[in-house]
């Protein structure tokens, strides 16, 4: 260009940029900054929208930039230098088609030789690849945000702990996670269906469902039956395949639209039951959606199985707990006892702690109580032979002392790999004369009617069924009729966040408190229970308390 006279033809000059920024599909503005005026040279016939004028003053080529991008328009044309710029976005406004993205970039140029200076734009129309963009973007952000919702919804099937945990899983996400209008969850309860909805579909619009045996010829019984997907497109479908089924309608959709079911089982598999999905009429779900659909019910159906399963074997284990715990006595002579037992995490586990109180030979009352190692049914079951070792023992022996020792070499004989701690006390209702010994048993506390209390730990030994020819020790003490003696298994003081220590001060102030306000033993022990679980207890816990009369 420097080679060219630039007084021969201007205009031709600017041939070869036409042509150029049109072949690379870009537009072309000259600029003069002593006229401020910008020239169209033209470019992309899709650019031509963008310039009403072929030329214009730049004032009113910036009214056309949104506000937020001015400032960089005008920065880009101030700095333009003999180097190509790097690309400079904004937002152009067109009378024809709204907002366009440009991105543009100026080179400063010395038209001919002796020829004048001008600034040269190049501009490039990024809006439909920029709507792309964010088409491709959104589309990306919602799969991710869908695979979450998958995943978060897997996560809350294999977490739930109950049918009640897992049908409100089901409720309240299924529906959201395949785009339908509401759902269904259909349990099968002794061959008849259990039906629930959620805030899609009201109760009332689907009651005939409810309460239909696995027979009955609709497509809910029949994917529980068999085992397969059921899709109904509109009502005239349901009429022609089930002319006897119930097909409700549904106020929000009116009398027409489509149902997907999906069983929570295989056929060969006991029939547990099925999800269904409302869409609008006509509508099927994709193959994939489909498939994701099967999945996630198999999953759903692998959960409720665990959750009965699971719920079969704790009732099953707390029945046979609860007949190792024995019913205390109405009426021991001189003395008012009374014993509690909570199992670990609500229910959900059962444990090896128990108590146990009767009346000796010779008059005394033997008060045991104790804790096997373990949270299952074998500790269960454990617990009871121990339990009912010790007394049979007790009724042969006149001390607490041998009635351990003995015990523990009985379970030296045995093949069960566990071990128990127990404190065993024998109490003369007639003088207050207490025997007691320990196993590596928690310490008793006796709490006094002015509010005060003390820890007292019995001599003793090891726990049961570990060290074998170990002669326990026992004491000999006083209950005076102002003081309730309180044992407790470890369940009671000891926790994630309360150490031994901590636990013993705390149960000793609340028995303490509990004898000055003139409380009975019952509702003593109910305070030291209430306070154990009250701190998330993990441990199953016993507390027996008792107090001469």
């Amino acid at each position: 260009m420097h080679a060219l006279n630039a007084g021969y033809d201007l205009p031709s000059l600017l041939i070869p940029f036409r042509l150029a920024t049109e072949a690379a599909d870009l537009g072309l503005w000259m600029y003069s900054p002593q006229g401020d005026r910008l020239e169209w040279l033209g470019g992309a016939p899709a650019l031509v929208a963008l310039v009403p004028d072929s030329t214009m003053p730049l004032s009113r080529v910036i009214s056309a930039v949104h506000p937020d991008d001015r400032e960089a328009f005008r920065q880009l044309l101030r700095s333009a230098s003999i180097q190509q710029s790097p690309w400079v976005r904004l937002r152009h406004l067109t009378p024809q088609d709204g907002w366009h993205q440009l991105a543009l970039q100026t080179r400063r140029l010395q038209l001919g030789y002796g020829g004048p200076e001008r600034i040269f734009v190049v501009v490039r129309d990024d809006t439909k690849q920029e709507k792309r963009k964010q088409k491709e973007q959104a589309a990306l952000a919602a799969e991710r945000r869908r695979a979450r919702d998958i995943a978060d919804f897997s996560s809350a099937l294999i977490t739930a702990a109950t049918e009640q945990e897992l049908q409100q899983v089901v409720l309240t996400r299924l529906a959201a996670t395949f785009g339908a209008y509401g759902a269904l969850l259909a349990l099968v309860d002794e061959d008849r269906l259990h039906v629930s909805t959620d805030a899609g579909i009201a109760m009332r619009e689907v009651q005939a469902l409810h309460g239909l045996r696995l027979s009955h010829p609709s497509p809910l019984p029949e994917a529980i039956r068999t085992g397969r997907p059921q899709f109904v497109r509109n009502r005239k479908h349901h009429s022609h395949r089930w002319p006897h089924g119930p097909f409700p309608r549904l106020d929000r959709l009116g009398s027409d639209y489509s149902i997907s079911v999906t069983p929570l089982s295989e056929t060969s598999d006991q029939p547990l039951g099925a999800w269904g999905m409302v869409y609008d009429s006509g509508y099927l779900p994709p193959v994939d959606e489909r498939t994701l659909m099967g999945t996630l019910a198999d999953l759903a159906g692998q959960a409720l199985r665990r959750i009965r399963l699971q719920q079969a074997r704790v009732e099953l284990a707390t029945a046979l707990q609860q007949t190792m715990l024995p019913t205390l006595p109405e009426h021991l002579p001189g003395l008012e006892v009374a014993a509690r037992y909570r199992p670990s995490r609500d229910g959900l586990d059962i444990g090896g702690d128990w108590y146990d109180a009767f009346v000796m030979p010779d008059g005394a009352i033997a008060l045991e109580i104790g804790d096997v190692q373990g949270h299952d049914v074998d500790a269960a079951a454990f617990m009871g032979q121990v339990r009912l070792s010790m007394r049979l023992i007790a009724d042969q022996e006149p001390d607490p002392a041998t009635v351990l020792t003995r015990t523990n070499e009985l379970l030296g004989t045995t093949d069960v790999a566990r071990f128990a701690s127990c404190t065993l006390l024998y109490v003369d209702p007639r003088d207050g004369r207490v025997t007691g010994a320990s196993a590596g048993h928690v310490p008793l506390l006796c709490a006094h009617r002015d509010g005060s209390y003390e820890v007292r730990e019995l001599p003793g030994g090891p726990v049961l069924g570990v060290v074998a020819g170990i002669k326990y020790r026992e004491e000999t003490f006083t209950l005076d009729e102002d003081t309730a003696l309180v044992m407790v298994t470890d369940g009671v003081v000891e926790g994630p966040g309360l150490t031994l220590d901590a636990g013993l001060e705390r149960a000793g102030t609340l028995a303490a408190q509990a004898v000055h306000d003139g409380l009975n033993m019952e509702e003593t022990a109910d305070r030291i229970l209430d306070a154990a679980v009250a701190v998330d207890h993990l441990d199953d816990v016993a507390v027996l308390v008792l107090r001469r009369t």
